[in-house]
């Protein structure tokens, strides 16, 4: 698979479909890497030039000793359009990547025609929280966050009747590294955008899970109260909406990039 170097950090990076085509950036969520987004890449390469990444730190990306910053987080996504060449496109992240997705709406407008924000919120959960899980991370490994994971990320119902896959998502993260993962916590503890999204010009869909109990339909509202351009959709989903939902999911991307 290909690879770039962004700053200190190797992007690892797959495209779908014709280049011709606009362009559709998938951004992955914490300890995941961009294999989640299949059932997208499948929807759309028929009609969209499709840009998935691992995040610095997941995946097959590098790991490069932290913490790491929003803004490298960012940053990375403009190295990867600036390495294909790509002006503009339309970017889809989720959780984590949400918060990549506001950063580059406040910082980097004109290099995007739509921005889709999942499951996350302008600032996610408490600061101490998160460089606690940092530390313990760096101490236990990812094994004990692997094995509670699909309950932050999936209802019952669906782990229940989807057990293999919930399994095969949480050995993942289990398998991936314990510095990349610490230090996007680390990103994660300081990342605030509450005051800078007055500023965002680009036009912005949220997507919120109706079941997400960590990034909730409330923050969703804040954020669309808050970006001039936005509109906010429900999805009977938990944290991780796109896998949960995927049908539903890329209806709704489909009518908003349309």
């Amino acid at each position: 698979m290909p690879t770039f170097t962004s700053n200190d950090a190797q992007i690892n990076y797959q495209t779908f479909g014709d280049a011709k085509n606009p362009v559709l950036v998938f951004s992955n969520s914490l300890g995941t890497k961009f294999s989640m987004w299949q059932p997208q890449i499948e929807f759309f390469q028929q009609d969209y030039f499709v840009i998935c990444y691992d995040t610095r730190g997941h995946g097959a990306s590098s790991a490069p000793q932290g913490p790491y910053s929003l803004d490298q987080l960012g940053q990375d996504v403009i190295n990867l359009l600036d390495h294909l060449k790509i002006e503009k496109a339309a970017f889809c992240g989720i959780s984590m990547g949400g918060l990549t997705g506001q950063w580059l709406a406040i910082n980097k407008p004109e290099r995007f025609s739509h921005v889709i924000i999942c499951n996350t919120a302008a600032t996610i959960g408490q600061e101490q929280a998160w460089l606690e899980r940092a530390a313990l991370v760096r101490e236990q490994g990812l094994q004990p966050i692997a094995s509670t994971a699909g309950g932050r990320w999936f209802t019952d119902k669906f782990i229940q009747s989807n057990a293999a896959e919930v399994e095969k998502l949480q050995n993942s993260l289990a398998a991936g590294s314990a510095e990349g993962y610490a230090s996007c916590c680390e990103a994660l503890a300081k990342a605030d955008l509450r005051e800078q999204l007055k500023d965002i010009t680009v036009p912005v869909l949220v997507i919120a899970g109706q079941q997400d109990p960590v990034t909730t339909v409330a923050d969703g509202q804040f954020m669309v109260e808050h970006i001039p351009n936005s509109q906010m959709l429900e999805i009977n989903a938990s944290h991780i909406s796109n896998i949960e939902q995927p049908e539903q999911f890329n209806h709704l991307l489909q009518s908003f990039l349309s």
